[in-house]
């Protein structure tokens, strides 16, 4: 089965884009990505902190099954326009990575389908393609998928 959710990276540059249409309104779609106790449904992860303003932070943390922080990740939110964008930095601590900053850009593409784009820059094209020799494309895929199924329960 083909990912719906597109992973696209250029040859030699410090970003990719990652498109996704969903079968949802643009409300909805924004919601899943702003609302603390959606959030942590579909990425499967504790929400810490979650200030969905300019200059807010996040912060998102998972355990394993004996309660051990496995992943930890948090960063600045940079803009914030309600159903349009959100801007902010992604930081996963304990990890060989450095600091990323996204663009999300959300539309409607009809009453009841909307895009979601985001833009991901790294500090080098090498870290950038660090991350893609990770299942990441896979993750990111069936986090989406997750998203899709828990906000068709509330259309």
């Amino acid at each position: 089965m083909e990912a719906k959710t597109k992973v696209s990276a250029q040859e030699g540059q410090q970003e990719l884009v990652i498109t996704r249409t969903f079968d949802l309104p643009l409300e909805l779609l924004f919601k899943a990505y702003t609302e603390p106790e959606i959030v942590a449904q579909w990425m499967g992860t504790k929400v810490i902190k979650l200030e969905n303003k300019k200059h807010g932070s996040w912060q998102f943390e998972t355990s394993d099954a004996k309660g051990n922080v496995a992943f930890q990740a948090h960063g600045t939110i940079h803009d914030f326009v309600p159903n349009q964008k959100i801007i902010r930095t992604f930081e996963m601590e304990n990890a060989p990575f450095d600091v990323q900053l996204e663009f999300l850009e959300f539309e409607a593409l009809t009453e009841h389908t909307s895009k979601l784009r985001m833009q991901v820059v790294y500090k080098s094209a090498a870290h950038r393609d660090q991350m893609l020799k990770l299942p990441f494309s896979q993750g990111i895929n069936r986090a989406h998928n997750r998203l899709q199924d828990i906000m068709n329960t509330l259309k």
